[in-house]
Order: structure tokens, then C-alpha cells, then sequence
């Protein structure tokens, strides 16, 4: 069957989605791109392919009304896709975004906007993170910190440690020791969801999971962390506990902890997406995979919801599927049915309770705290 964001883009015959995929016809045995202007068929009969070559090993044969082998947009992928080669296999060189758009045969503001489109990061952050990748892959090896900071291409130790403070989560040397030497402090609080289990480095919350037994979370964040040091430490995260207890009360709706958690450049955007949902409200794989410009990457979305290590703070749970479904839940689906209605339940009766505030008293209020 196929996936609904490709399915409303047939239904509008989005030209947006040519070169992305083309839909068959069992009925006929022809296979067409999106935007194609012939009679929309009865989904039951449809099928998806990522390419013409694969909707003809099945069967099919291309619709001569819209020529799907010719789909506009397949030419740009192509550059992309070899861009994204080059950028990866030459991590180490110092390639600038006209040298890449020029082998390309594109100008530097073309290619930006064609890469970033298609790609859903600009060319500088996917090399960033092709350059982390080059980085971690050389400090598993067993190479030597300054070694392996030249070869990422690091042009000092400045902008590695930087950017590997941001990107990994801890010190190149400490990642090369597989996490040995870094200090997390845990903490266990009650709540109405069972037992929430926060974990924070010195630069902020690097774990939140929920259960029901204090040992058992304990062994997941050491399994999680197997290297690290990992240490009791209530008193210290008194602050982060108070905050996740009123949000998961209702009394603070909105969250704002200081994260210390390690991300592809596609995760992060994802995980950012997902803060930005409402409180009460859902969206689903689809809609997020949308709102981020790449609306076939509903699978991706769902792949980096179930990497989500900080459950609550970044709201995985508030991603259904768009057929109603909850979808998955690390913590369970029971946990995760319970926070989505007791959140629709407050945000309801805090939308009543701003409609009953007279204009006139709303206004000043407003005024008066701004």
C-alpha cells in the first residue's frame, strides 16, 4: 500500500514529489510519476516504487502520458547524490561549497538550495557531520587524538574540541577511551507514569526513561553508558527533578533542561521538530517528516523517535501515526496513552479557562506582565 504522504501527493498531483517515487497501477500494469494529469486509481490497486527501474522489474510499464523516466527533478538528485559521495569520501580536504557546485555544473547558490532541499541540511552541516563521522571512526581505530584531528580534516585542536563537545557528547579523548572517565549523576523520582529515572552529565540531561523498578532503570542507563562512571547523586539534580515533576503534573507545561546528547545531523533536526509540538496536541511521522522539507521521510522521523534517549524533554510520545494509531513507545503504550490524555485534558481546560476572561481583562493582564 502506499504510505499516505506519497498517496496525498498523487491525490494532488504534486509535482514537488517527481523524481521521488512513481506509483503503479495493478489493474493496468502502468506505473506513472505523482503529478501525472491521468484519472487518480482506487488505492487498493497501488503500488510504490523509488524508481522506474524497479517499477519495470515488477511488470510494470511507463505511462506515455507523463513519461516517468523523464520525471523532472531525477537530473538534481543525481548531483546531490554524487555531492553527498564527494563530501563523505573527501571529508579531509578543505572542499568549498563553489569548488563542490562547480564540479556539479551548478553556481554556489543553485547547488545550496538544491542540495539543502532535497537533502534537508545545508552542504556545510552534512560535511560537519561527515567530518564527526571521519573523526569517531579514526578514534575507534586506536588513532592518536592529534592523528586523527588532522585527518578529519581539523584545521586545530580548537575547532575539534568545539565541535566534538557539541556533536559527541564528551571530549575526543574521552570518546576514544569508549566513554571512560565521563562522571553521571542519576536521580529516581515517583511519578503518576511509574518511576522516571533522569541522568545528566555536568553539561545537562543526557537520559530520562520511565518504569517500575528503580534497579531495572539503573541497569538500562549503565548499559547505555557502559564505560562511564555512573553515581547516585539526588541533591545535585533536585532542580531537573523538580522541573520534570511539575511538567508531568501540568503545572509546568512547557520544559526547558539543558541537554548533553549525541545526534546525526537528520536526528537533531527531528528532535528539534518535536519540541516545537504543542503541549495537548500530535503530529504524526508524516506531518513532522513535512514540517522538516522532506515529506517521504516518515520512516526516518519514526527511526529517530525510537533513538530518543531523553524521553519527555524531547516529546517522542506526542508522534502518532497518521491513522490515529499510537505507534510505538519505548516505555510502553499504556505510558504513553496515559501522558497524551492527561495533557489534551489540561491543555483543554486551560484553553476554557482563557475564554472565559473577559477581553478587556485579558488585554491588561497581557500588558501588565509583558
Amino acid at each position: 500500500m502506499i504510505p499516505d504522504t506519497e498517496w496525498q501527493a498523487v491525490l494532488a498531483r504534486d509535482p514537488r514529489f517527481d523524481g521521488r517515487f512513481v506509483y503503479a497501477v495493478r489493474s493496468t500494469g502502468i506505473y506513472c510519476r505523482p503529478s501525472c494529469a491521468s484519472r487518480r486509481p482506487d488505492r487498493r490497486y497501488v503500488r510504490m516504487f523509488r524508481a522506474p527501474d524497479a517499477a519495470e522489474r515488477a511488470g510494470y510499464r511507463p505511462c506515455r502520458r507523463c513519461r516517468p523516466k523523464a520525471a523532472n527533478g531525477r537530473p538534481a538528485i543525481e548531483k546531490v547524490r554524487l555531492a553527498c559521495e564527494a563530501i563523505a569520501t573527501r571529508a579531509g580536504e578543505r572542499l568549498t561549497l563553489a569548488a563542490l557546485a562547480r564540479e556539479m555544473g551548478m553556481s554556489p547558490s543553485h547547488f545550496q538550495r538544491t542540495f539543502t532541499g532535497i537533502v534537508g541540511i545545508s552542504p556545510r552541516r552534512y560535511a560537519d557531520a561527515c567530518r564527526v563521522d571521519r573523526l569517531k571512526t579514526r578514534l575507534r581505530e586506536g588513532s592518536e587524538v592529534t592523528d586523527a584531528l588532522y585527518d578529519a580534516g581539523y584545521g586545530s585542536s580548537s575547532r575539534l574540541y568545539e565541535s566534538a563537545n557539541r556533536r559527541i557528547g564528551m571530549t575526543p579523548a574521552t570518546y576514544r577511551r569508549g566513554g571512560r572517565g565521563a562522571r553521571i549523576g542519576f536521580t529516581v523520582v515517583p511519578s503518576r507514569f511509574g518511576r522516571v529515572l533522569i541522568a545528566a552529565t555536568e553539561r545537562g540531561i543526557c537520559a530520562l526513561s520511565l518504569g517500575d523498578g528503580v534497579r531495572k532503570l539503573e541497569t538500562w542507563l549503565r548499559e547505555e553508558y557502559p564505560s562511564a562512571e555512573i553515581v547516585r547523586d539526588d541533591r545535585g539534580l533536585r532542580a531537573h527533578a523538580q522541573a520534570l515533576a511539575d511538567h508531568l503534573t501540568g503545572r509546568q507545561p512547557d520544559i526547558d533542561l539543558p541537554l548533553d546528547v549525541r545526534a546525526s545531523a537528520f536526528q537533531r533536526r527531528v528532535w528539534d521538530e518535536l519540541q516545537r509540538i504543542p503541549y495537548g496536541q500530535t503530529r504524526s511521522y508524516g506531518e513532522v517528516a513535512v514540517a522538516l522539507g522532506k515529506p517521504t521521510a516518515a520512516r526516518a522521523v519514526a527511526r529517530a523517535c525510537a533513538t530518543n534517549l531523553v524521553s519527555i524533554v524531547i516529546p517522542c510520545h506526542r508522534v502518532v501515526r497518521s491513522s490515529g494509531h499510537l505507534g510505538g513507545y519505548r516505555w510502553g503504550m499504556d505510558r504513553k496513552r496515559a501522558i497524551l490524555e492527561q495533557e489534551a485534558a489540561i491543555a483543554g481546560r486551560a484553553a476554557q479557562d482563557d475564554r472565559r476572561i473577559p477581553p478587556a481583562k485579558k488585554r491588561r493582564f497581557t500588558t501588565e506582565s509583558s
